[in-house]
């Protein structure tokens, strides 16, 4: 495995307003974490995980969120191995102020100076792979980085509502089912992908459907650059998709077919 999300608050690294001052506390914790992650060899996600919020509203300011990315990106500018994602899960937005936001990250990215970094950009209705052709397929292209260095970052479980929040599967083979119409899209637009949120209970039929996915990920290599496992940390406990070494679910139940060289 060589990419890890690290989720943050936008709050507590910009107390009060988008535009304040990085919170030198929260902004060690974070370099420490990334630098931990970069000196083994492997990428580093900086993930807001905010759902397209700042203290529970809707971000609407578009400027603000450009300045915000500006400044904490300016932190890791000599840092290549750094991948910054613009937020986790937009949804239940005006599909026009996603893209906004999106493309203002990208923006104030690059206006400090990462240039090297790769980016990704979430679409709204949780970014879902399954739904990305009814929700975000018709806008979502207008993206542009002049570094060519963008990734659609999208999230697909495989219960049945798509919510990740059973063990169970639809079938054995809903995991290439749901990634299907997404990877049209890609190949139609240009673009590259990533599952940056997959998983699947302990248990047979969701360990089809996992490989059965990551299967038609690696014959549209293209078009996809990975998945990333959700999720893994101490503070995960006994969590049902948990990969936390040693004592994950997860981990005791998918790390010999997630490790295979895909």
């Amino acid at each position: 495995m060589n990419t890890f999300r690290i989720n943050i608050q936008m709050e507590r690294l910009t107390q009060n307003q988008l535009t304040a001052n990085l919170d030198q506390a929260y902004l060690k914790d974070l370099k420490d974490t990334v630098n931990y992650i970069t000196n083994k060899g492997a990428y580093a996600m900086i993930v807001p995980h905010n759902y397209g919020r700042f203290y529970d509203k809707v971000i609407t300011d578009v400027n603000g969120f450009q300045t915000w990315w500006q400044n904490v990106a300016a932190q890791f500018v000599s840092n290549s191995k750094v991948i910054f994602d613009t937020n986790n899960e937009y949804h239940d937005m005006d599909q026009q102020l996603v893209v906004n936001l999106n493309q203002a990250a990208i923006n104030g990215i690059r206006a400090a100076g990462a240039t090297t970094q790769y980016i990704t950009a979430e679409g709204n209705a949780w970014t879902g792979a399954w739904t990305w052709d009814q929700y975000n397929a018709a806008t979502m292209g207008a993206l542009t980085d002049p570094q060519d260095l963008l990734i659609y970052q999208m999230h697909q479980y495989l219960d049945s509502d798509g919510s990740g929040t059973s063990p169970n599967c639809v079938s054995g083979t809903i995991g290439q089912e749901r990634i299907v119409r997404a990877t049209e899209w890609l190949k139609q637009n240009g673009k590259l992908g990533l599952i940056g949120e997959f998983a699947g209970g302990n248990n047979q039929q969701c360990k089809n459907a996992v490989k059965g996915m990551l299967n038609y990920m690696t014959a549209n290599s293209d078009v996809w650059m990975g998945a990333v496992w959700w999720s893994a940390g101490p503070w995960w406990a006994d969590y049902m998709y948990s990969i936390e070494p040693n004592s994950g679910v997860a981990y005791n139940a998918y790390t010999d077919l997630l490790t295979q060289n895909w």
